[in-house]
């Protein structure tokens, strides 16, 4: 097993351990945990649980099939992107209302950049317990010069001020990583969920699929888990690697359109013939299965290069600048592909376009990414 060394501490990123034999196993035994939870049914019961996440779903893939850690370093878990990007794919495919992308992913992997004062954070992680990251702009990007949290040294610790918007999985969280500006710049910074101080507002949200938060820190304490203003190197290379797995979550989602339209096309008549058969239809299937297959490639492409951290900043600000508009177009044609029952709230094209719109913007839309491309390639 390779890994890399990161520059904010000693703590070591996983690297893919997997052949493609073994992720394909990995995929179908996600495929199969999701399929038994009942696929997208369990979207819409999350209404009735009021946690905002599948806590049975989770468990499962948390502890028993041991998700949690994936792509964790050390003693916490093991593989790389490649794994999160398969188990992110299938996710996607059913819309599985579990934090994996919010604490295993975003969390997990800024954690993995800390160096050795996170290990408390990264082994309760590994546990299970959700952890969500607070380092969003107003719009959602990452932008380390713009932070709207700040640090005070308090005795021993660290006293935070200030608010965080769209915290993914925020209301479920034990605990928060977040990014704050101190007296030696950009440094990370874990908080307990049930903190003085610390208040995590729920957020209407688009996706019924996950819920989000608004972070309102007031004085809350705080664990320092960099040094030295390293804060913001962690984020930015641990969002590299989210940014990809979030683009695998959107190629999968945009998949299942693909694949839902298609089966309804054929199943579908209209004048004693199966609409599939129709030429303006055969066109529009064409041009979903053309985006779909370029974001597989996109997602590949990052994948290939994830040992490499300049080249996987521009192959993930590549895949995301097309992978969350491919996947909200594909959704837009999967409800207009269905005619009136696509429109309806019974089926479940709705719930995969609310998640391709939402998605879109969870880590900053496609033109902060392609922004953030010209800059990498001093455009």
């Amino acid at each position: 097993m390779t890994a890399s060394t990161a520059q904010t501490g000693t703590a070591q990123t996983g690297a893919s351990t997997l052949d493609d034999e073994e992720l394909e196993a990995l995929r179908d035994t996600v495929r199969e945990v999701c399929a038994d939870a009942g696929g997208t049914t369990s979207v819409r019961e999350l209404d009735e649980n009021g946690r905002g996440y599948d806590e049975r779903l989770w468990r499962v893939l948390a502890q028993e099939v041991g998700l949690a850690g994936l792509g964790l370093p050390g003693p916490y878990g093991d593989g790389g992107l490649a794994e999160l990007a398969v188990v992110c794919e299938e996710l996607g495919r059913v819309l599985a209302p579990v934090p994996f992308l919010g604490s295993t992913v975003l969390a997990g992997q800024v954690l993995a950049r800390c160096g050795p004062l996170s290990t408390t954070a990264l082994k309760a992680l590994a546990e299970g317990q959700v952890h969500a990251l607070a380092v969003a702009d107003a719009d959602g990007a990452w932008r380390p010069e713009n932070l709207a949290v700040t640090a005070q040294p308090a005795g021993d610790g660290w006293r935070l001020t200030g608010m965080s918007p769209f915290v993914l999985d925020g209301t479920a969280a034990a605990g928060f990583v977040v990014a704050a500006a101190g007296p030696d710049g950009v440094d990370v910074f874990t908080v307990a969920a049930g903190a003085p101080g610390v208040t995590a507002r729920p957020t209407e949200c688009l996706d019924l699929s996950r819920s989000q938060a608004m972070l309102l820190l007031d004085d809350a304490p705080a664990v320092r888990v960099t040094v030295g203003g390293t804060g913001a190197t962690a984020v930015t290379e641990g969002l590299d690697l989210a940014l990809v797995a979030l683009s695998a979550e959107q190629l999968g989602g945009a998949q299942a359109c693909l694949d839902m339209t298609v089966a309804y096309a054929r199943e579908r008549t209209q004048f004693g013939r199966a609409i599939g058969s129709f030429q303006a239809v055969k066109h529009r299937c064409a041009d979903m299965l053309l985006q779909v297959e370029t974001a597989r490639s996109a997602v590949l492409r990052a994948v290939a290069v994830q040992d490499d951290p300049s080249a996987l900043a521009e192959a993930a600000a590549v895949a995301q600048s097309w992978c969350c508009e491919a996947y909200a177009w594909v959704a837009e044609e999967t409800v207009q592909l269905h005619g009136g029952i696509g429109f309806t709230w019974e089926h479940d094209a709705h719930l995969y376009f609310r998640r391709a719109v939402a998605d879109a913007a969870l880590l900053g839309g496609s033109a902060h990414h392609r922004e953030r491309l010209a800059r990498l390639l001093g455009w």
